[in-house]
């Protein structure tokens, strides 16, 4: 966890954990895209959430990325929802488990919400027809 890090020591550590789950591609790509406006925010998202929340003990991976995606679906945030269903693949998750997660977020968040979650995955998947 960053917990005693300096600033400097929890964006590093942000910085693994965001290469890790993400892959050095898509965080190249975002330091790439980085604008003098976005600046502060990219240091903010590496540092608290991925130096300090993704760095936390008490859950692993897998399990971060099922609260993740139920939490995007559920919050119809649909512009995070690919890049985190592949972190999900990387983090250990079969597409067979992120179906699950999707069905069950049908119940919890709503039918559109699962259409739309599974429209997704079938994009970044391709369609199992």
């Amino acid at each position: 966890m960053g917990e005693g890090l300096t600033d400097e020591g929890r964006y590093d550590q942000g910085m693994a954990v965001r290469r890790e789950v993400l892959s050095d591609a898509h965080v190249d790509r975002a330091t790439a895209n980085q604008t003098a406006l976005s600046a502060d925010f990219q240091d903010f998202i590496t540092r608290v959430a991925w130096g300090d929340i993704w760095s936390r003990p008490g859950l692993d991976r897998r399990s971060r990325s099922v609260a993740v995606l139920s939490s995007l679906i559920a919050h119809g945030h649909h512009e995070e929802l690919a890049m985190h269903f592949r972190a999900a693949i990387r983090n250990g998750l079969t597409i067979d488990e992120i179906r699950e997660v999707i069905l069950q977020s049908a119940i919890y968040s709503g039918v559109p919400a699962a259409n739309t979650a599974f429209r997704i995955a079938n994009e970044v998947f391709g369609s199992s027809d």
